[in-house]
């Protein structure tokens, strides 16, 4: 593929706004859509993000509030919210040329179908090619450029190189992967995870019980893309392992906050209500406690997630449910 020198960013958030500063330390073009008009008035004449406070931002990075502007691009990032990614590609593919790369950075399932998003991605954008960008990254540090490495996954390599060379730097390091799904897979339900580690910080329940669950955790992760065909080493990589122990470890994180919070007594729709950013394990917890279901995977801690934050079950008694299951061999599959 040729070089990828102008790249279409699909929402103007934290995420989506850091990703187009990153292009431009790579010497690559970039243009920020974003759905709120304060936001593209804030990128383009202030230099400012509301969504990214005290970051001043790269006077070369652009802002649109026309998705077709996006058409232009030799590539495009899609970094809306998951539950909106479907909307959103319906409305960027009349202005998609085809064989455009497009790069999943939103990390999720979708809620109503149990979809992974790149699923979504083909039916909804289906002259594409596909690529997904995941790993431990907080958008605040990147956007400041101190370093972080991710998985750049596409099952094009020639795409997946250009990519790389679009975005890659000193402190932004892509390591290539062929396993579009694993990165997807430990990217979501590292999310889920990150609310019950939240929750053991929240209730005080001690770094022991926080470094069991991660662990205990991370098995699910493993089974989960096992089912779905993922490889193990994705999972064991930036987008798995390492995702999963930034969000488990520090309240930078969305969804650990929440689950603190809700640790500590505070009730889910009084966090949320209180919150312009999203936190996307709540509805990924619905999903992948449906697809768990389903395919027959044991995934007891991110169900016991989907019960506590859409179910309004009693956070005492989950915890007291999944304290009291039986014991057995650390390295039983089920």
């Amino acid at each position: 593929m040729t070089r990828i020198a102008r790249l279409g960013i699909v929402g103007g958030g934290a995420w989506g706004t850091t990703l187009g500063l990153v292009a431009l330390r790579a010497g690559t073009a970039a243009t920020v859509w974003a759905r709120e008009p304060e936001v593209v008035t804030g990128i383009t004449r202030d230099h400012r993000n509301p969504f990214l406070p005290g970051v001043d931002l790269d006077p070369r990075l652009s802002a649109t509030a026309e998705l077709a502007d996006l058409g232009a691009a030799d590539a495009v990032l899609l970094a809306p919210p998951a539950q909106h990614l479907r909307a959103v590609c319906a409305r960027l593919a009349p202005a998609l040329k085809p064989g455009t790369p497009v790069v999943l950075c939103t990390k999720g399932f979708e809620e109503a179908s149990g979809l992974l998003l790149s699923q979504v991605i083909a039916e909804t954008l289906p002259r594409a090619v596909l690529a997904v960008l995941s790993g431990p990254t907080f958008a605040p540090e990147i956007a400041r450029g101190l370093p972080a490495a991710v998985t750049l996954a596409s099952a094009d390599r020639a795409v997946g190189e250009a990519l790389v060379a679009a975005l890659g730097a000193p402190t932004f390091r892509p390591y290539l992967s062929a396993d579009v799904t694993g990165a997807q897979v430990g990217g979501a339900v590292k999310n889920v995870l990150a609310i019950a580690c939240g929750v053991v910080t929240g209730r005080k329940l001690g770094d022991n019980a926080r470094a069991a669950l991660v662990t205990r955790g991370l098995a699910e992760m493993l089974r989960l893309g096992r089912a779905l065909g993922a490889d193990r080493e994705s999972l064991m990589g930036l987008s798995g392992l390492g995702d999963l122990v930034l969000t488990a470890t520090s309240e930078q994180s969305r969804n650990m906050s929440l689950g603190v919070a809700l640790g500590r007594g505070e009730r889910i729709h009084d966090v949320l209500a209180a919150r312009t950013s999203v936190a996307e394990g709540v509805a990924t917890s619905a999903a992948v406690a449906k697809l768990a279901a389903k395919l027959g995977v044991d995934m007891p801690i991110c169900v016991a997630v989907d019960a506590i934050v859409n179910r309004g079950a009693e956070i005492g008694a989950v915890i007291q449910s999944l304290l009291s299951r039986p014991f057995r061999p650390e390295g039983e599959q089920r």
